[in-house]
């Protein structure tokens, strides 16, 4: 069962540590996502490749079980958004990228939505209990967020930030027009 206080990693690191292609592409993401560190990078990078090796095992498998199990793959990854094709295939699994996961984090949402200048200051109010969905407070910004639950992200209704007039809180395209 293991050691409850020693965690399994939920990621994998890369085989070979110090290519500088992929040690730069992997900064670029960094700056352009807001992400804290490498691991966060990783995690997504494993959730990708968990994704894919499934699919790659499905392609093979002609069964009846195959096919639900497809489907079952192809509803998941509808209800995130990283797939949104009506139509998609197993070699649709199979070309997916790391940028696709990313942008379904709640931090890159609440940038994105105009929540946040900055990817930084969106994890900043993530982190510090000022975000929520349907009203919960979530402190997490690397949770993966629903299709049905991306309108519901807002600040919480007991937040400093949900007033208009907080000094640091980005003005929306909405609020500039009034």
């Amino acid at each position: 069962m293991g050691d409850p206080r020693r965690l399994s990693k939920k990621y994998d690191t890369p085989n070979h540590p110090w290519i500088g292609e992929r040690i730069k592409k992997e900064r670029e993401l960094i700056i352009k996502y807001g992400l804290a560190n490498k691991r966060e990078l990783w995690k997504m990078e494993t959730k990708l490749r968990t994704f894919r090796r499934q699919a790659r095992k499905l392609i093979s498998d002609t069964t009846e079980q195959g096919a639900k199990e497809a489907t079952q793959l192809f509803n998941i990854l509808k209800r995130y958004g990283i797939l949104i094709k009506e139509d998609v295939t197993l070699d649709d699994v199979l070309l997916l990228d790391v940028e696709d996961i990313l942008e379904r984090r709640l931090q890159t949402l609440v940038f994105k939505k105009g929540l946040a200048k900055t990817p930084k200051q969106a994890r900043q109010f993530i982190v510090h209990g000022h975000i929520g969905i349907n009203g919960r407070k979530v402190t997490a910004p690397n949770s993966l967020v629903t299709v049905s639950d991306e309108e519901a992200i807002a600040f919480l209704p007991t937040s400093p930030m949900s007033s208009e007039s907080h000094p640091e809180r980005a003005k929306t395209i909405t609020e500039e027009s009034n």
